[in-house]
């Protein structure tokens, strides 16, 4: 069975556990939830890579037992860092350890023209091994704070920490908001279950109908940049940035439409994050789980420490305390963003379009504001204008597929010549000859794109009013089902699989 939501194999899979979830005693559905999981993980071939996300569990169960053990502070903080080198160790090893590989052949293939030192040498990555450590984790440090109650089965902290709807792409979960909701009896909701399936259609429309074609002329001019040049690479830029945002929101409402149908609720991952005013509302509201993980686990931490503590006293003292205290923050930030780098992959690429460069916006953001409320104050522009929210949106969105021409880049050296050739050459006419209908999409293929990307405009519109779907179910029954089988039929018909079509895989699956 493929690992991905999109495939015919999963989706009769999902049909087969939402049945015997409703038929089986509610005080058991935990256990199956639990058994489902494993067999998910069996069935997408390599099955015996549930050892990870198994001992990943027993871990953190086994920590938490220890800390709950004892008042003695010394082992309390013993075993929270082992707890935490095993988990972080194996992310680390496991993620990062290929990339290692791959660098030392291509350094000993200078000397050596096979160049294969480690040849041979390969490791597995589980699926979704960035996500199940990071909500593992969380959960041990906040049992260690003392603000979340230790699981004392073990099968429970492992139905907890392997749920396959949330193991491909997220969210990340915190057991103290999230974990108790898996070990309560469910009766089956008829509300709960039609809203958790239109969730997942309207997942489906942005993964097969809009992502899917973005990634034709993504993958055109990417793929071969030094012939698209110019005007194409920012065209293919802003499509990239709808296939990922459509990719990963999608499988969100995916993951968070399946486990509503479950009586599950897990925490939103995104906030229509296109129309944020500035960088650090973007990322409020893109992969809001993970920037929340980070914050909480990562920054403030940091901030506490010793080190920073000390660190903050002599940089008052020299520059002020407002710039003293303004330094810290910053040194604290650039290390916050390397990580969110680092955790989209082992490559500099990540490292900056995913992390530095945003450390970047926000920092020079905060600096400048007070030159740029006093220009607006010379010029006499009312901050509040809708027309200076619309351009902050746009300059938003601007810089965010700057970071994006990183992300999508084969590298780093890559992406600084693709952001050079897309400033130096100005070729607006391929705007008007038809050369854009050559990028992978014909005039048909684009006018279906268009128009699936201006129905995602208005929903998202609607979303800053309320939650869309309670909207249409106070519409009288023939308009809800005329909205919602348009849709479904809609995503069947032109959902983009083409010829030898596998399922979309999800971008953040890697990760």
């Amino acid at each position: 069975m493929p690992a991905n939501f999109t495939s015919f194999y999963f989706l009769c899979f999902y049909a087969c556990i939402l049945i015997i979830y409703y038929l089986i005693p509610q005080k058991t559905q935990w256990v199956f939830l639990l058994m489902a999981s494993a067999a998910f993980y069996l069935l997408t071939g390599n099955g015996w890579l549930i050892l990870y996300p198994a001992v990943a569990s027993l871990t953190a169960y086994i920590s938490m037992r220890v800390m709950t053990g004892t008042e003695d502070k010394k082992k309390r903080s013993l075993a929270l860092l082992l707890s935490a080198a095993l988990l972080i160790g194996a992310l680390i090893v496991l993620k990062y350890i290929n990339f290692g590989i791959n660098t030392v052949n291509a350094v000993a293939s200078l000397w050596h023209p096979s160049g294969d030192l480690l040849k041979g040498f390969h490791f597995l990555v589980p699926l979704g091994i960035s996500f199940y450590t990071f909500s593992i984790l969380g959960y041990v440090v906040d049992v260690y704070n003392g603000i979340a109650a230790p699981q004392k089965n073990f099968f429970k902290m492992a139905a907890y920490g392997m749920y396959f709807p949330s193991i491909l792409s997220g969210p990340i979960l915190k057991y103290r908001e999230d974990g108790e909701q898996f070990f309560v009896p469910h009766p089956f909701d008829y509300r709960q279950v039609t809203f958790g399936l239109q969730r997942m259609v309207w997942g489906f429309f942005k993964t097969l109908v809009i992502s899917e074609r973005m990634n034709l002329v993504v993958n055109t001019v990417y793929d071969n940049y030094m012939q698209y040049p110019g005007i194409y690479i920012w065209i293919a830029t802003v499509c990239y940035a709808f296939q990922l945002y459509t990719n990963f929101s999608g499988s969100m409402d995916i993951v968070l439409g399946m486990s509503q149908t479950f009586g599950i609720r897990l925490p939103e991952n995104f906030e229509t994050p296109f129309f944020s005013k500035n960088i650090s509302e973007y990322w409020r509201r893109w992969h809001i789980t993970l920037g929340v993980w980070m914050k909480e686990y990562v920054f403030y931490p940091l901030l506490r420490t010793e080190a920073f503590g000390s660190l903050g006293k002599k940089l008052r003292k020299r520059f002020g305390k407002k710039r003293g205290k303004q330094l810290t923050t910053f040194l604290a930030m650039f290390l916050l963003w390397f990580t969110v780098g680092i955790w989209h992959g082992g490559e500099w690429k990540f490292v900056i379009g995913s992390g530095l460069l945003h450390w970047f916006y926000i920092v020079s953001g905060e600096l400048l504001a007070p030159l740029y409320g006093k220009m607006m104050e010379k010029l006499h522009i009312n901050p509040k204008s809708r027309w200076v929210d619309g351009f902050r949106i746009l300059r938003t969105f601007f810089l965010a597929n700057i970071g994006f021409v990183f992300f999508r880049a084969p590298s780093a050296p890559d992406a600084f010549r693709m952001l050079k050739e897309g400033i130096s050459i100005w070729n607006l006419g391929v705007l008007f000859d038809g050369s854009l209908l050559a990028l992978g999409l014909d005039a048909i293929e684009a006018v279906i794109a268009i128009v699936s990307l201006l129905i995602l405009l208005t929903v998202s519109i609607l979303q800053q009013k309320g939650s869309v779907r309670e909207r249409i179910e106070k519409k009288k029954l023939p308009v809800r089902f005329l909205i919602w089988y348009a849709l479904l039929f809609y995503t069947i018909l032109l959902g983009h699989y083409g010829p030898d079509y596998s399922a979309a895989e999800f971008i953040y699956q890697g990760f």
